[in-house]
């Protein structure tokens, strides 16, 4: 993998965070708008997952940068998952 420092990586990242964001406050209008629980959840969880992908986009950078002994990444997984 590329480090985040990567241009194109650095793009894809902020695209998803964006993306998300959206998600946010798609979220916050349908509970404005006291829409079904069940639909708030669905959207609530679809956020949730594309910030999952975009945190282990992270951990394969920091993993691919060499940096970080293994056992301090796997801490670092148990910790944030």
């Amino acid at each position: 993998m590329i480090p985040v420092s990567d241009p194109e990586r650095k793009k894809s990242l902020l695209l998803r965070l964006r993306r998300v964001e959206g998600q946010l406050r798609g979220i916050q209008r349908l509970i404005e708008a006291d829409t079904d629980c069940e639909k708030v959840a669905q959207q609530l969880a679809a956020a949730r997952k594309a910030l999952d992908k975009t945190f282990f986009m992270m951990v394969g950078c920091l993993i691919a940068q060499g940096d970080t002994p293994p056992d301090d990444v796997a801490d670092m997984l148990a910790r944030f998952s």
